[in-house]
């Protein structure tokens, strides 16, 4: 009962983030199973796609609407699509005990829906197939490395916000080719901890690697050397937010890039200008300080469209 009620509170807490504004929702049948999602298309096309995935208890509406995505996108003349799990959550690699909120139904092939969906807006013209990207945060995160592991083919490049790697997800992890890979993690994160293992919040779960650890798997994987190749503390924008920003660079063939934002003091949140909740104090207090020194998307777009 108290592990009932403890993830009901995570799960208002998380919806005290959302905002359940309007879009442009569409619909597509994976194996009989209606999915939904969330896009917006420039005029021009074919144009780079963004996935970006929301994070547990989320959907994918909130991160269009409690994120710089949209204008992001709609600067740099891309697409984005903001696909939903079901059950507000992602069939990652992570086996059940290593969740913190409910797992998606049993059998459900969340990389099937995204590689549909992506093929949707490549066979009718939206997308180039030689640009597209994925991006996620928290689960959201884990789900956009599960895709990378699962069918790097489809990516030029990717990025996971607050999520480390465990031992059964990199075991189950089988790229079929180096992708480019940014990582933003934040030292202060009471659900997944910097330093590994398990978060300080009463609703963390267990089994994470630190984020030196997953940095060195995803340099080993696209066969870059195991040592930084550039350190650099970025610019403390706003020193009010009680966070500053370290950017790691590997040291990578070309094209295989691996590149980590390190947010000094940050807590369990994407970093950002566009206000990520309607109690600011109370997520503060349970997620940690959020990052303004820099903004998630524009960082990550910037990344993205390097590789074509």
């Amino acid at each position: 009962m108290q592990d009932r009620r403890s993830r009901l509170q995570v799960i208002a807490l998380l919806a005290a983030i959302a905002c359940a504004c309007p879009g442009r929702a569409e619909t597509i049948s994976i194996a009989g199973v209606t999915r939904s999602f969330t896009v917006a298309l420039p005029t021009l096309r074919p144009a780079p796609l963004v996935i970006v995935l929301h994070g547990g208890a989320q959907s994918g509406t909130d991160m269009m609407t409690r994120t710089a995505w949209p204008q992001v996108a709609r600067d740099g003349q891309f697409g984005v699509v903001f696909p939903d799990g079901l059950g507000r959550a992602w069939a990652d690699l992570r086996p059940a005990a290593r969740r913190t909120l409910s797992a998606p139904p049993k059998g459900t092939d969340d990389v099937a829906f995204i590689a549909q969906l992506i093929d949707k807006f490549v066979r009718d013209g939206s997308a180039d197939p030689r640009r597209i990207y994925v991006t996620g945060v928290s689960n959201g995160g884990a789900m956009a490395m599960t895709m990378v592991c699962a069918r790097a083919d489809l990516f030029a490049a990717a990025a996971s916000v607050i999520f480390n790697l465990g031992d059964e997800a990199a075991q189950a992890c089988h790229a079929s080719r180096a992708v480019p890979m940014l990582l933003m993690n934040g030292t202060a994160d009471p659900i997944v901890p910097y330093e590994g293992g398990q978060g300080s919040s009463r609703f963390a779960a267990g089994g994470f690697w630190s984020t030196e650890q997953t940095l060195a798997f995803w340099r080993q994987t696209n066969g870059c050397e195991p040592a930084n190749a550039e350190t650099t503390d970025l610019d403390d924008r706003d020193p009010s937010d009680q966070s500053t920003v370290t950017r790691i660079i590997s040291h990578c063939p070309a094209g295989h890039d691996v590149v980590l934002y390190r947010i000094n003091g940050g807590g369990h949140r994407m970093p950002g200008r566009i206000p990520d909740a309607r109690f600011p104090r109370l997520v503060t207090y349970m997620l940690g300080p959020r990052n303004r020194d820099i903004d998630a998307a524009e960082v990550i777009w910037d990344f993205f469209k390097r590789f074509p």
